[in-house]
């Protein structure tokens, strides 16, 4: 545009033709044309004037503006006029956007070689000596070894490839739509992020040869004082970091570029991944926190755990009971409890000391009036009582309001509980009125302890009290039943526990759910389509199962034995999988199937209606796109013979 730029070092005849470094702080930056206040040239041009040309008064115009200053003009400003007269071209920009999906790519995939055959390894490694099972390690890392493999084998050097080659195909779009159909790894592992973490903390506890090799593996240098758990969390974060990035490099796009139908198809499947992503990142930026707090207390206190919440925490003063006196301390307030803390003055390492652990069961908080002491509270639980003061009006009530929130989720959370441990009858009417008994056909499985039932070592059996369908070791219980005028008869252990009183604390806390125990009645009942399908995998026979797509996972397809299993068989996520409907010569007429790379799963249907149903459903949640129910939609009905074998 006829501007040029000149460059004037501390020494006054070096000249280059690219901005100085940061390392040439004093340079001073300057508009000039001309030193005649009368003479306005345009466009303006540019130049870092060396010590013995500060003080010199100037005129320039600059898109019509008339500048009159001395060569102390603001750094700030002249910085800005550079850099706007010097704009990035919108093919630099998307070319940045490019380059730092590809560099974040190669940070990645160093993670994830870090986690894959490092850790991993070394873990499995050990694991071959009997330290501990095989089973525990490769449930703790789930499937990263595949997503390991997908990006350091195939989209790492497809990004590398394409900038290299970027003046001629400036996309990538095309590129990132091969990363669609692998999403479902990630949903896989995202599923399983919990139970990792649950597993990651017993065996850490429990073993010290795992304990040894995950500390001596965090102690390297490639770990960069992160720990494992840290590392653990980059799967979960990635995928919406391809759509950040993605939104991104879209709003840069030219609306009639090559990539742009690519890049939103891209983005499209992405953006869903993601929104399934987000409750997991949420609980992965809550676990971040809960690290940080454990290394604040010493790493003395078992607070990592995915169900606890950190809702407030901060410094206060606590009144001493005897003579009022005020000594600070920090509260760290979690959904489940309240850690009361005594602050330690060190740099580093351990900051606070856990003086009380206060559950919220049974908490009650309330103000409190001192003349000496405004704004105070107190806050009383099972294991003690404490009179607090916090530092303004303002600060009580933000710490009384937090305390009463948790306390009534927490009361509403046990009144759930309650509700949902009554099982099928309430617990007033347990044992007064006959249940209805759960049909032996409607399951596959005893419906407490979810093993398989076979004819010869696990029949069938019912339990009297809530008429459920047990295997002899769930049955193996007696209690008086009203309606049977007090007589002992057979129960399951939970109807045991009601009907006697003996319920430890074990049963009440129960045992965390897997991902696959979820009953199948609890999903029929909202559900966008379920029924009966044939299904076959491989080469095995097929057999017929109860299939299910629930509204709360409306992209999975979830498998079970029978309607009233309390355990699927298998699960699908059904993202990324294509679907053909036209039958193989060895298939049912009625039949169709759901492949992705080497895994094919086919179905049939009773009917070509009921099939159409199905393909409607699953067309959507392969596309990402979550399905309606279709219409007059129904589940296969079920009849049932009297049962023959329940004792």
């Amino acid at each position: 545009n006829g501007s040029h730029v000149s460059w004037d070092t501390l020494q006054p005849h070096s000249t280059s033709p690219h901005p100085p470094c940061s390392s040439h702080p004093p340079l001073v930056l300057f508009l000039h044309s001309s030193y005649d206040p009368h003479i306005h040239t345009s466009p303006a041009s540019t130049h870092i004037a060396a010590p013995q040309d500060r003080g010199r008064l100037f005129n320039t115009s600059f898109n019509g503006i008339t500048f009159t200053q001395t060569t102390h003009l603001s750094r700030l400003l002249c910085i800005f006029l550079f850099l706007f007269t010097n704009s990035e071209t919108n093919e630099q920009k998307l070319f940045k956007i490019a380059n730092e999906l590809l560099q974040t790519e190669k940070a990645y995939v160093a993670r994830l070689n870090l986690l894959d055959k490092v850790f991993y390894a070394k873990l499995i490694e050990e694991a071959r000596k009997d330290t501990f099972t095989m089973d525990v390690v490769k449930n703790i890392f789930s499937n990263i070894s595949s997503i390991h493999t997908f990006h350091s084998q195939f989209l790492l050097p497809d990004l590398e490839k394409r900038m290299g080659e970027w003046t001629s195909t400036p996309r990538i779009g095309d590129i990132l739509q091969k990363l669609t159909p692998f999403l479902k790894m990630y949903a896989e592992y995202v599923r399983n992020f919990d139970h990792a973490m649950d597993l990651l903390k017993q065996w850490t506890d429990r073993s010290p040869p795992f304990k040894a090799i995950i500390l001596e593996i965090q102690s390297q240098e490639a770990c960069g004082s992160l720990s494992l758990q840290h590392h653990m969390l980059e799967p979960v974060q990635r995928v919406p970091r391809y759509e950040m990035l993605l939104k991104d490099y879209l709003k840069k796009l030219p609306q009639d570029h090559i990539d742009r139908r690519d890049a939103e198809k891209s983005l499209e499947i992405i953006a869903m991944a993601a929104t399934h992503s987000n409750t997991a990142i949420r609980k992965t930026e809550n676990l971040k926190k809960l690290l940080e707090i454990y290394e604040m207390l010493g790493e003395e206190e078992d607070i990592v755990n995915p169900s606890n919440e950190l809702i407030k925490e901060g410094h206060i003063l606590k009144l001493a009971a005897r003579n009022t006196s005020a000594m600070d301390r920090y509260l760290f307030l979690f959904n489940n409890m309240l850690l009361y803390c005594v602050p330690k003055f060190s740099l580093v390492g351990q900051k606070f000391t856990v003086r009380t652990r206060i559950g919220i069961e049974g908490m009650k908080v309330m103000e409190t009036y001192n003349e000496d002491y405004p704004h105070t509270f107190q806050v009383s639980g099972k294991e003690r009582t404490l009179e607090l003061q916090a530092s303004s009006e303002q600060d009580k009530e933000s710490w009384i309001k937090a305390f009463q929130e948790t306390i009534h989720i927490s009361l509403q959370k046990n009144e759930t509980f309650k509700s949902a441990f009554k099982d099928v009858e309430e617990i007033s009417e347990l044992g007064k009125r006959a249940p209805r008994w759960i049909r032996d056909n409607e399951v596959t499985m005893c419906m407490k302890c979810k093993e398989s039932f076979n004819a010869i070592t696990r029949r069938r059996h019912h339990c009297r009290a809530c008429g459920y369908v047990v295997c002899w070791k769930c049955s193996d219980y007696k209690a008086t039943l009203e309606y049977e005028g007090n007589k002992m008869n057979k129960v399951c252990k939970d109807c045991f526990c009601i009907l006697t009183g003996h319920i430890d604390s074990e049963e009440r806390e129960g045992k965390k759910k897997g991902i696959l125990e979820i009953e199948a009645a609890q999903f029929s009942g909202n559900s966008i389509m379920c029924g009966f399908l044939q299904y076959c995998e491989k080469n095995k026979p097929w057999q017929k199962v109860w299939c299910v797509i629930p509204q709360k996972e409306a992209l999975v397809l979830y498998l079970y034995g029978a309607p009233q299993d309390v355990k699927a068989q298998s699960t699908i996520p059904l993202l990324g999988y294509l679907v053909e409907d036209s039958p193989r010569p060895t298939d049912p007429p009625v039949s169709f199937r759901l492949s992705q790379s080497k895994s094919v799963h086919s179905f049939a249907a009773e009917s070509e209606e009921l099939k159409q149903r199905w393909l409607k459903v699953i067309r959507m949640a392969v596309t990402g796109e979550v399905p309606k129910p279709p219409e007059d939609n129904h589940s296969t009905e079920i009849t049932q013979e009297p049962s023959s074998n329940g004792v």
